[in-house]
């Protein structure tokens, strides 16, 4: 596993890792301990335009493109199972740069190696379809790549979220520039490595490195670029959406979250409080499709908040490649420092907190990482602070409702509206509030889940397009509609 003695990883440029020397570089730290395990460049505007400089030959020279392809699915099949079968390496890898235990970064790689297998299995199935028009003509459309695409991943998921969108702009005959979070690049390195290795032909898949601020903006403003897929903060989105507008290319932004998780009183109530641990606990509370809010039908909610407030006590926290940890680190301390901002605040705001709270105690031995512990809020009111902003960390905001009409209005309460959750034994009221509910994923019974045949994305301040699913290659590829004539041709007038 990579860490400071093994010296500075590098960018993933033209199939090959390039070390770079006589700049500024990053360390990186184990969120469980600080401690340094890489080192790694800081990229610049240059780098960014030599990533899409490869990508941009890549596409012209490679044959990736072809209308067949055939080529695209054999490689991305033999990346999927490559990825599978080395799970344990990356999960590894995974958790000593990201912090979550490692049972969740295993299941994130194997969600990445699942996602490349759906998307090689629909890269021969890009297709057209005929248009009946009138005459003797023949009209048909064509769906072509879309040339070089700029794919900027988040630190939360940083190999999961980056396949997420990879994957089909591969399948679908891009040249890939790849830019993840520069606290987490690990993973993002070791997979451009190991698809060169299965065979995808180099430039297809640059890794650059950097700030958002030169690198990012660099990407998103080069002419060469066709399109911009982006995870991230509401704030930055806005300004990638900008940027991307003035040279009018398409985005497709996921800008977060704070998703309600509605339980009524006739729910499994044990079902629902795991549910709703798991969904705000996960990765130590830090994704956009968090469960932060939990409404509750007054009648059940003492007794539930009761088990939820038990299972967060029984909740295992430390270093996540540990046996047995349940919940680890967050991703840096400057990110902690935010965190704790916001309980304090709710505090101060005047929620009551159940578990948890400012200044909580830890298990001895987790002082030197960027330990938080679970908390949950009571007596939070709409307008209260942690009940608007996404907080992103284990975090929950507890109110409660008397009826579905005011758990509706409660919930769509929010500039959010990404994924939200119903817990009920009635059918008739799942499907109402479903109906209803301003998300753009609405999960019953369970929560939080998704596939990658699945389409993920958010109404309002969460985001703009939709992530995987068939129609993601949609957005991967263009649309040219072809007409022709084949009337006998007319003789000439004498």
């Amino acid at each position: 596993m990579a860490s400071a003695k093994e010296g500075p990883r590098g960018m993933f440029l033209d199939g090959q890792e390039l070390t770079v020397t006589g700049r500024e570089h990053r360390t990186l730290l184990d969120p469980a301990t600080n401690r340094p395990i890489a080192t790694v460049p800081t990229g610049t505007k240059e780098d960014a335009r030599a990533a899409v400089e490869s990508a941009a030959k890549a596409f012209g020279a490679s044959g990736w493109a072809a209308p067949d392809g055939q080529k695209r699915v054999q490689v991305l099949g033999r990346i999927a199972q490559a990825l599978a079968e080395r799970w344990e390496e990356f999960a590894r890898l995974e958790t000593l740069n990201q912090g979550k235990p490692l049972r969740e970064s295993k299941g994130d790689v194997l969600y990445a190696a699942r996602t490349l297998e759906y998307y090689a299995g629909l890269a021969d199935k890009i297709q057209g379809e005929t248009i009946p028009v009138p005459g003797d003509r023949l009209d048909y459309t064509l769906r072509e790549p879309l040339g070089v695409t700029v794919h900027i991943a988040p630190w939360n998921y940083p190999l999961q979220l980056a396949v997420r969108s990879v994957a089909p702009a591969l399948a679908a005959g891009n040249a890939v520039v790849l830019k993840p979070a520069s606290w987490t690049p690990l993973t993002a390195l070791s997979f451009a490595r190991l698809a060169t290795e299965c065979g995808l032909p180099p430039g297809l898949l640059n890794v650059v490195l950097g700030s958002g601020s030169e690198v990012g903006e660099a990407l998103v403003t080069d002419r060469r670029v066709a399109s911009v897929s982006f995870t991230g903060s509401p704030g930055v989105g806005r300004r990638i959406g900008e940027l991307a507008a003035s040279r009018v290319v398409p985005v497709t932004l996921e800008l977060g979250g704070k998703g309600p998780n509605i339980v009524f009183s006739d729910a499994d109530l044990e079902r629902a409080a795991r549910g709703v641990s798991f969904g705000i606990f996960l990765n130590a509370g830090q994704m956009c499709w968090a469960g932060s809010r939990l409404l509750v039908q007054e009648e059940v909610k003492e007794r539930f908040l009761s088990r939820v407030k038990e299972l967060a006590l029984k909740l295992k926290l430390g270093p996540g490649l540990e046996p047995g940890v349940e919940m680890g680190p967050l991703v840096t301390r400057e990110h902690r420092a935010v965190v704790e901002g916001y309980v304090t605040r709710g505090v101060e705001e005047g929620a009551v907190p159940l578990v948890g709270g400012p200044g909580a105690a830890l298990s001895p031995g987790l002082e030197a990482g960027n330990f938080l512990a679970p908390t949950i809020f009571d007596a939070v009111t709409p307008g209260m602070t942690i009940a608007r902003e996404e907080i992103f960390g284990p975090v929950l905001c507890a109110m409660s409702f008397r009826t579905p009409e005011e758990a509706l209005a409660l919930a769509n309460d929010s500039d959010y509206g990404l994924l939200a959750g119903v817990w009920t034994r009635d059918l008739s009221v799942a499907h109402r509030m479903a109906r209803g509910l301003e998300a753009g994923m609405v999960s019953v019974n369970e929560y939080p889940v998704t596939f990658p045949q699945t389409p993920f994305g958010g109404f309002k301040q969460s985001g703009l397009g939709f992530e995987q699913g068939s129609r993601a290659l949609e957005f991967y590829t263009r649309q040219k509609n072809v007409n022709v004539n084949f009337a006998p041709a007319r003789p000439p007038r004498t």
